[in-house]
Formats: C-alpha cells, sequence, structure tokens
C-alpha cells in the first residue's frame, strides 16, 4: 500500500477503535473497584495500565526516529508474573484512565509526524528486522489491545462481549480498507475468540481468513493457546495443508 494518506486514515481508525474499546472497559471500573484480579484472571484497570505502557513505547519509538535515533530496547512482559500484575494495580483508576487517553493521543500525534519513507521503508530504521513500521503501529495501537480487552471479557463470563466486539473490529478493518496484513490480525483475533468462548468450528472461517490475508500469522496459529481444540482435533492441521504457500 503506497497511499500514505489512506494508509494513515485506516490506521487513526484502528488506534480509535481500540481506545473506544478501552474507554467502554475504564466505565466498568467503578462498577468493579472491589476487583483486585490476579496475575491468572485481569482485573479491568491493569489491564488498561498494561495497555498504556505497550502504546507509550510505540510512542518512544516514533519520537526516537523523528530524532534521526534508534529507539531503546523493551523488555518482554510475563503476563503471568505476579510482580508484573502488581505493579500494574499501583496506579489509581483515574491516573489510569487519563493516561489512556493521553497515549491514545500521543500515538496518532506521532503516526501523523513520522515521514512515508520512514513507515513503507524498513531498510531506513535497521532495528524493525525488516518489518514495516506502520504495521508495528498497528501491533501495538490496535491488535495488542483488543487482544487484552476480549480476554478480559471472556476471564469475566462475557465471551459474547468478546466475540461481538472482534467481529466489529473485522467489520472496521474492511470498512476502513486497510492493507491485508493488517485485515488479517483483525480475522486471526476473531478466530481467537471464538475458539476461546464458542466452539472450535465457528473460528475455522475467520481464521482461514486470517492466514489468507496474512500468512506469517500461520505460525502463530500452531501455537496459540488459544487454538489448542483446533490442533488437537486436526482441524488446524488440515486448514494450514490447504493454505496457499
Amino acid at each position: 500500500m503506497t497511499d500514505t494518506l489512506a494508509l494513515r486514515t485506516a490506521i487513526t481508525g484502528l488506534i480509535g477503535l481500540a481506545a473506544v474499546e478501552e474507554e467502554l472497559l475504564l466505565a466498568t471500573i467503578g462498577f468493579a473497584a472491589a476487583d483486585q484480579g490476579t496475575p491468572e484472571c485481569w482485573a479491568a484497570a491493569p489491564v488498561i495500565a498494561h495497555n498504556t505502557e505497550f502504546k507509550r513505547q510505540q510512542v518512544t519509538r516514533l519520537e526516537a526516529i523523528g530524532n534521526g535515533q534508534a529507539p531503546p530496547e523493551f523488555a518482554e512482559i510475563d503476563h503471568r508474573s505476579a510482580q508484573a500484575y502488581l505493579r500494574y494495580c499501583q496506579p489509581p483508576a483515574e491516573q489510569v484512565a487519563l493516561a489512556s487517553r493521553e497515549v491514545t493521543a500521543a500515538l496518532i500525534d506521532g503516526l501523523r509526524a513520522a515521514s512515508d519513507d520512514d513507515l513503507l521503508d524498513p531498510s531506513r530504521n535497521p532495528w524493525l528486522a525488516g518489518r514495516q513500521l506502520w504495521l508495528q503501529i498497528i501491533v501495538r495501537g490496535f491488535w495488542h489491545p483488543l487482544g487484552h480487552i476480549a480476554e478480559y471479557y471472556a476471564d469475566h463470563a462475557d465471551p459474547g462481549r468478546a466475540d461481538a466486539m472482534q467481529s466489529h473490529a473485522v467489520t472496521t478493518a474492511e470498512y476502513l480498507k486497510v492493507p491485508a496484513p493488517a485485515r488479517g490480525m483483525a480475522y486471526y483475533s476473531l478466530a481467537c475468540a471464538r475458539a476461546r468462548t464458542v466452539t472450535s468450528g465457528d473460528a475455522i472461517g475467520p481464521l482461514r481468513q486470517a492466514i489468507e490475508l496474512n500468512a506469517g500469522l500461520a505460525a502463530k496459529a500452531r501455537r496459540d493457546a488459544d487454538l489448542a481444540d483446533l490442533r488437537d482435533s486436526g482441524q488446524l492441521d488440515q486448514l494450514l495443508a490447504a493454505a496457499p504457500d
């Protein structure tokens, strides 16, 4: 996709969708203030705090690129770590809400400031290891936060909402005409939501579409815990065997 105006518009729309879903989840904090959650089942505020941290890392990367510098490396987060979870639990809900809104605006501003060449040409920034910057922004600003919000709903006995949210994400990605790799991410998330919360067979259609749009997701599907039932039943192997190379 070389029309960067359309690309920037699509990415902004995806970031905005994730932000809206975060606002909806933030609205539940007042009703779930007593829910401290656990490292195995996160409460709402820590979910948003974690998403915000990942978005802030992407903002830092964009600022470094704008200054002609390589961004710092960020350590991976163990989502089952009690220490990590407690760190996300520390900020009060009001601070979590404000930080979420501020970082979303900063990410959109960083996208706007990035040059077309930086968005499209990974060779300009060797630390991207061949990946395109625009897709990394989508991962941090859209795919990652929606995935955690869907997990929250699934873990808090609201699987229908997780499925509906990811279905809406697919519709939005199609509406915005986002590039195929990012649309594949949306379909993949829908497949995972359905595999976790409905029946594994309902995940086959969106998973097939995901891999057709983004072949790199096949490797992720082979190890994704959400798709364990598909692997155990042999349906995943059948799907991948029929997928184009």
